[in-house]
């Protein structure tokens, strides 16, 4: 099956071999031999006659040295949605679109198996085979794990879906993986050793580290390598590599990893599914189109072409597609007679293998393999085909995912502090955990999908994330009083519109809105945080009943736009009265792994921190030219200017080192190409491809302009409007080393028929010489150089969408001393087109199909309750840091932190006089005064079960490179016992990333011969070892403490845990 543009592969027609004339004569006396290793007349006399015409194939081959081994590795490529839904793939219905029935495939692979001991499989996508298992009966099962024990079959890769490498978070990663891991090891007790990436479109140095290696990984392979790339690799015999992704962990996290060489297919030829035009092996001399001879010389000439790009006697035959053995039979059968026969001829030995046994060969071999650093992205599969676009396709999507993957981290910590008795009926994070899964498929969060796909997605997220929210309903009981409140905390997933019912409720005397802010980080933080209200002069009381600063800030423009549409779209009616009128802003103290709960209401005559409005107003358009020349918001450590006649952000000023440095901030639009093009002629932007008409970015006009300041105690902001469909906030928070910009950009206009990719563009004088430095999922930071490449030299054909990076943290560029630093809440992509310059494409609208399978133009449309439509509105958020180099590693890692995992909120309404059910209006899991290092942070605190047993799973990560930061880029030690004040440990194991099986039973990692040094480029620090294993002191037993009137007893034991820069360790800990 043709997927994506891969390349069409050409038949060959051969003379028949004069040997194979012999051949024939014995198949007319009906003989075949079963164990001769060679075809010809010297046939042995013990070779069988077919018995009733029934033909016996020998299959039981192993490798044999001296030969060219083909290890055909039979298997499916399941998308666990793309053109369908997950639901419609497994089932098998909407066929009108891709006949495709994953039920099937499963159904008929056990089928097949059972015939023949030698025959092998390999699965991968779990939410497919977790369907199907769930449905088979006992005595179907025990046959699959015991083709399972027997090797026959083998799961590889293991993930819940088949992650994207791009557009996804190394958190979202890991989680979706361990969703896969720990079932199989619960289900069959076995561990994968093989990453299996094959259709992702460009891979990362993260994948290859932590989701290979770190995973306990053997080996990793893919499909897709730049094409410019993959001709060198062919000619250099360097199409398998050892991959070190990770400077900071070096050669002990390094991986064997192979491009596959006809992308995931065999040559087309050998292609063997129900629906092949193909000729199959027809074996029977007595019947017409006998052409054995013809496809056994066929399969030689591909493996000796082959075997001139690949290192060793073994090659890889990926024997299998898309959805490909619907009906097994038409594969095994083909592949039993392709193996016999050419095993029969003697030429070359083929065998039907696993990645696994082709691995354990290519170790035993023991050749030497070239060294590969950094990643494989961009990807192009042609001169004018860079797979960028997909970086930032479906904007709103990928938001959405990075919203609910904070608020399911912080749902899962929640989810144990409330007690597992939930999980018995009651509402969970399962759904959303499972629906979380499956968007990090390489077709979900990519945005690479068809439209009635990522609604099916959108809808799973929607679903998961609102019985989540149920769960909130049970903290007043569980962590406020000791008996049971009919009051609710309620959450507000529509902030992202300013409207939250609840926030907005008009608070007559006598009436406070109850504000639950939660913090799922280790760290206490102080943050400004907003939401709609409808009241003014509102005062804000924190948890301590001290009463503090608040601001009120009018809502944007935009902000009652988009409320009305989106509100009314989902028959929700809100009349104009009811509108809120302000974001009301205050800072919040928070302490770590813990909540603080904030009382508001209407402000007394005698109040003395009633809620600050805000204090002027200044206007500038280009019909208003009398504004001041400049304009100018301070934060105290950073001052922000804008010109007063362009409105455009003009500097930022560092007021610690008094440095200004010249900042213009402006957006343009790249002309997605339609294709009508003289080079390469069929070639459109699309879902997949970003290839821009021109060079030229296309600059919003400045007479659209228009400026309006807010100032206040609190926050200092500015609102711009570029374009009817494009504005900004630029908001900088008292005592902020950072300026926020909140963007809204849609509906993109199309009514000149031009596709648009909205960038926004950040100019400096600094520096960059061409370098600057992406993210690899969230982890670590890449050198990027513009127009070039590490591994060859580049011939550049698209200068523009050739140097666009994936981001999921944000992008930097620097000089000597200084850094420009944007930090993203996304999956986006992002360049440096210019020195000194960087650039976030925010979204795309565009009219035509990239011709890359998907069959649709992303031109994402939303429609109100009358059924009129309008292109989709994209909101986000970017921050920018200027400063120091030290310091602003530090910000980068620390507030990308907090991006990442942000404040939670919860609301309700009391009345005044039950304000006193609110017994412990501050909670945190922690011990007293006790706060996890700033390099370290809690990835996952999540109650799982093992035979039934409940254990917590905690992950802690080094949040920081080696020599990232002079002061952070250090080994940190956690006590883990402080982390859970109110229960004690009573058992601690260190397990693998996926936490599915023991640190200390993981198998022994692979040592490889490494071409030139035999680390080549690793420094001291690369090899050093992680950080220590836990240590584990001689119990401490304090008294027994009362924490509060409902607190269980406390007592510590202390368990040290050491973890080196970049390192994540993981453990399940029982109390």
């Amino acid at each position: 099956m043709m997927k994506r543009g891969e390349k069409n592969h050409h038949h060959h027609h051969h003379v028949i071999n004069p040997s194979f004339l012999c051949f024939w004569l014995l198949f007319m006396l009906g003989w075949i031999s079963r164990s001769s290793n060679s075809i010809g007349c010297n046939a042995q006399e013990e070779e069988e006659k077919f018995r009733f015409g029934a033909r016996v194939y020998n299959t039981s081959s192993d490798a044999v040295s001296g030969k060219l081994n083909v290890h055909l590795v039979p298997h499916t490529h399941d998308d666990v949605g793309w053109l369908k839904t997950v639901d419609q793939y497994f089932i098998g219905s909407n066929n009108s679109i891709q006949v495709a029935a994953v039920q099937y495939v499963l159904d008929s692979v056990v089928a097949a198996l059972q015939e023949d001991r030698n025959r092998k499989f390999i699965y991968v996508e779990q939410a497919f085979f977790q369907r199907w298992w769930r449905e088979q009966t006992p005595r179907k099962q025990k046959i699959v794990q015991k083709l399972v024990k027997r090797g026959q079959l083998e799961f590889i890769n293991g993930g819940y879906s088949m992650h994207d490498e791009a557009a996804t978070h190394y958190v979202d990663m890991i989680d979706q993986t361990t969703l896969g891991h720990r079932y199989i090891k619960q289900q069959f007790g076995v561990t994968p050793r093989i990453g299996w990436q094959i259709d992702p479109f460009g891979h990362s140095a993260v994948q290859a580290y932590l989701l290979g290696a770190e995973l306990g990984f053997d080996a990793f392979f893919f499909a897709r390598a730049d094409y410019q790339d993959l001709q060198k690799r062919r000619k250099d015999q360097t199409m398998e590599v050892i991959w070190q992704g990770s400077k900071s962990l070096g050669s002990s996290a390094q991986i064997f990893a192979g491009v596959l060489s006809h992308h995931y297919e065999p040559p087309s030829a050998f292609s063997f599914d129900i629906d092949s035009t193909n000729p199959p092996f027809q074996d029977d001399p007595r019947l017409s189109d006998y052409n054995v001879p013809e496809l056994v010389d066929l399969f030689v000439e591909y493996v000796q072409n082959q075997s001139k790009e690949f290192r060793t006697n073994h090659l890889m035959w990926t024997m299998g597609d898309d959805f490909a053995y619907e009906y097994a039979n038409t594969w095994f059968k083909q592949m039993d007679k392709l193996i016999h026969y050419v095993n029969l001829d003697g030429r070359v030995n083929a065998l039907y293998s696993t990645p696994s046994i082709y691995l354990d060969a290519k170790y035993a071999a023991n050749e030497t393999w070239p060294l590969k650093t950094g990643d494989f992205f961009p990807y192009a599969d042609k001169a004018h085909c860079y797979w960028t676009g997909y970086f930032t396709s479906r904007s709103s999507l990928k938001g959405y995912v990075r919203k609910l993957s904070g608020f399911l981290q912080a749902a899962r910590q929640v989810e144990f502090l409330v007690g597992k008795n939930l999980r018995n009926g009651g509402p969970n994070t399962d759904k959303l955990e499972e629906a979380m899964a499956l968007l990090q498929h390489h077709d979900g969060v990519s945005g690479t999908e068809k439209q009635h796909v990522a609604n099916d997605y959108a809808e799973r997220l929607a679903v998961g994330s609102a019985e989540v929210s149920l769960i909130a309903k049970h903290i007043p009981m569980k962590l406020f009083v000791c008996k049971r409140t009919d009051s609710w905390l309620l959450q507000c997933f529509l902030l992202n519109i300013s409207y939250c019912p609840t926030s907005e409720t008009e608070l007559p005397f006598g009436k406070s809105l109850i504000v639950v802010v939660y913090n799922p980080l280790g760290w206490t933080r102080e943050e400004y945080v907003r939401f709609p209200v409808s009241s003014a002069a509102l005062e804000v009381i924190d948890g301590a009943g001290n009463s503090i600063p608040s601001q009120l800030v009018p809502l944007p423009k935009s902000a009652y736009r988009l409320r009305k549409l989106y509100v009314d779209g989902n028959d929700v009616s809100v009349a104009d009265n009811s509108l809120p009128r302000f974001h009301l802003v205050f800072s919040a103290v928070v302490p770590p792994l813990g909540y603080t709960t904030f009382r508001i209401h209407k402000a007394s005559s005698s109040s003395t921190t009633t809620s600050h409005p805000y204090v002027s107003m200044e206007s500038s358009t280009a019909e208003m030219l009398r504004a001041p020349s400049t304009v100018q918001l301070t934060s105290g450590q950073i001052e922000l200017s804008f010109s007063g006649t362009t409105g455009l952000l003009t500097q930022l000023r560092n007021a610690n080192t008094g440095k200004a440095t010249a900042l213009q901030q402006s957006y343009c639009w790249y002309n997605g190409s339609d294709g009508r093009t003289a080079e390469d002629p069929y070639q459109a932007s699309g879902a997949y491809v970003f290839r821009p008409n021109t060079s030229t970015c296309f600059p919003l006009k400045s007479s659209d302009e228009s400026m309006t300041v807010f100032r206040g105690p609190l926050v200092e902001e500015v609102h711009q409007s570029f374009a009817p469909w494009l504005s900004q906030v630029i908001r900088i928070y008292k005592d902020a080393e950072y300026a926020e910009v909140h963007f809204t950009v849609g509906p993109i206009p199309i009514d000149d028929s031009l596709g648009k990719e909205v960038v926004t563009r950040l100019t400096t004088n600094l520096t960059s010489n061409k370098e600057f430095y992406t993210d690899s999922n969230g982890r670590d930071f890449l050198k990027r150089v513009r127009d070039q490449r590490t591994d060859w030299d580049l011939i550049v054909k698209e200068p523009i969408a050739g140097n666009y990076y994936p981001l999921n943290l944000g992008i930097y560029l620097k000089d000597n001393t200084t850094d420009l630093s944007v930090l993203v809440d996304r999956a986006v992509g992002g360049s440096s087109i210019s020195d000194g310059e960087l650039e976030l494409m925010l979204h795309r609208r565009l009219l035509h199909d990239d011709g890359r399978g998907v069959g649709e133009a992303l031109n994402e449309t939303v429609c109100n309750s009358n059924g009129e439509c309008e292109g989709l509105t994209v909101q986000g958020t970017f921050y920018i840091n200027i400063g120091p180099s030290e310091q602003s590693a530090q910000w980068r890692r620390v507030h990308g932190q907090k991006v990442l995992m942000p404040l939670q909120f919860a609301f309700s309404v009391l009345e005044d006089g039950n304000g006193g059910v609110i017994q412990s209006p501050e909670f945190s899991a922690m011990n007293p005064h006790y706060e996890l290092p700033k390099n370290v942070a809690i990835l996952t605190l999540q109650e799982v079960y093992d035979d039934d047993d409940s254990k917590v799973l905690l992950r802690l990560a080094n949040i920081f490179e080696v020599e990232e930061s002079e002061s952070l880029s250090k080994s940190a030690t956690v006590d883990l016992q402080a982390l859970f004040s109110n229960r004690e440990i009573d058992e601690v194991e260190e397990v693998s990333l996926s936490a599915n099986q023991k640190k200390s039973e993981m198998r022994k990692k692979l040592q490889w011969r490494i071409e030139g040094a035999a680390a080549a480029g690793d420094s001291s620090h690369k090899n050093t070892p992680h950080g220590d294993p836990m240590i584990k002191n001689t119990p401490r037993r304090d008294p027994m403490i009362k924490n509060s009137s409902c607190g269980d007893p406390m007592i510590r034991t202390k368990y040290m845990v050491v973890l080196a820069p970049m390192e994540i360790k993981t453990f399940l800990i029982e109390f």
